[in-house]
């Protein structure tokens, strides 16, 4: 999701020159400005880059099942040379219009992008917004199966107008109702069909509908029974739905709602990493700091603090999903908890740098990770 303005807390900068990438895309944090406990600099972990690169080769042998509320992202491009006589607001001369997967679909495509193969499930309306939608991912390889047609609800859009590289306003089409009835049924018996099938279980909540207790739960069920990864990007007002996953990715803003109290500085961020843990029976929580990169919480082990690696920011949108389907398909290659993260990081790196919602490739990512191991190592 995508909030008209950020601003991140004031954590102390781990390497100079570092600029956000965040967990899911821009939001509002209410952290006052003020010095803090700076981190300590301290690595905790060491990264190789033959190790990595044999893990981001394997992507193409992981096969993942995304669960999820599909978003339509729509895009309006345009040029602002006047405000309106009517009100106080820019007039837009349109250039261009285009439509990209979005919320569950763009992670998805995100899997797919990176040489994943990945199954999507989750609903769309009866109506030209879906086929659209549908047709986008059936182009990128998408798995579609799984994707359930509700007459009782529309398929959610989102429409972006942006001038000069710079978002005017965004307008929503959706309901938040959960689903239930035939619906959810029919979603719940493909889960329990795909998930022995898979590496990886990825649960995208955008608070939607989709993501409701009954689902959650059995998905959970299923997944553990079978031995598979379940990585979870949440939305914090469901704090209790996500009870045995394997990882959780929220950003400091969802993070501190979960837990009840304000990320403010190293010692509040170590706590919540710690009580997402423990509450959640989770193996790891990844939770990602905007400009400060991202930190990685395991039970008995110190945490791993990466920083960002993004050189330019022109989008956010979308950045999140980028960091869920990089750490789960790198989990699925077998790869270690911060070796997985120090991966995502890289990734939402590269998407941050493109306008729109964007994914990136292993043939792209491969030359960043190099350059990126080699400054760790200074």
């Amino acid at each position: 999701m995508v909030c008209s303005t950020f601003r991140s807390p004031v954590f102390p900068v781990l390497r100079p020159g570092a600029i956000d990438t965040p967990s899911r895309a821009v939001l509002k944090c209410d952290v006052p400005s003020r010095k803090v406990t700076e981190f300590t600099s301290r690595r905790t972990h060491l990264f190789n880059f033959d190790r990595l690169k044999r893990i981001v080769q394997g992507f193409s042998k992981a096969k993942v099942l995304v669960v999820g509320d599909l978003i339509l992202d729509e895009f309006i491009w345009g040029n602002v040379s006047r405000i309106s006589p009517e009100a106080p607001v820019p007039v837009v001369w349109v250039e261009s219009e285009n439509f990209m997967p979005g919320g569950a679909s763009n992670v998805a495509a995100n899997i797919r992008s990176l040489g994943g193969e990945v199954h999507l499930a989750g609903v769309v309306g009866e109506d030209s917004r879906g086929e659209i939608l549908r047709t986008l991912l059936h182009k990128k390889g998408v798995r579609c199966e799984g994707i359930i047609e509700d007459p009782a609800r529309p398929t959610t859009q989102k429409t972006r107008v942006i001038a000069h590289h710079q978002q005017v306003v965004r307008i929503d089409r959706e309901t938040q109702h959960h689903i239930s009835g035939p619906s959810l049924e029919r979603i719940v018996e493909y889960i329990r069909e795909k998930l022995p099938q898979v590496d990886a279980l990825i649960i995208e909540d955008y608070g939607k509908g989709v993501i409701v207790p009954k689902l959650v739960s059995e998905a959970v069920r299923i997944a553990r029974r079978h031995g598979k990864v379940i990585t979870v990007d949440p939305k914090e007002t469901h704090f209790n739905y996500y009870r045995g996953a394997t990882t959780i990715t929220p950003n400091h803003h969802e993070a501190a709602t979960m837990v009840g109290f304000k990320i403010k500085d190293d010692a509040s961020l170590e706590k919540a990493g710690r009580k997402l843990l423990k509450k959640l029976h989770l193996e790891s929580a990844l939770i990602t700091l905007g400009e400060n990169g991202m930190s990685l919480f395991q039970h008995g082990r110190k945490t791993c603090r990466i920083p960002t690696v993004a050189q330019e920011v022109f989008d956010v949108s979308g950045a999140g999903d980028t960091v869920i389907s990089a750490y789960t398909l790198s989990r699925a290659s077998g790869a270690l908890a911060a070796d997985a993260a120090f991966i995502s990081n890289c990734a939402a790196g590269i998407v941050v740098g493109k306008v729109g919602v964007a994914v990136t490739s292993a043939e792209e990512l491969l030359p960043r990770l190099k350059v990126e191991v080699d400054k760790w190592k200074r």
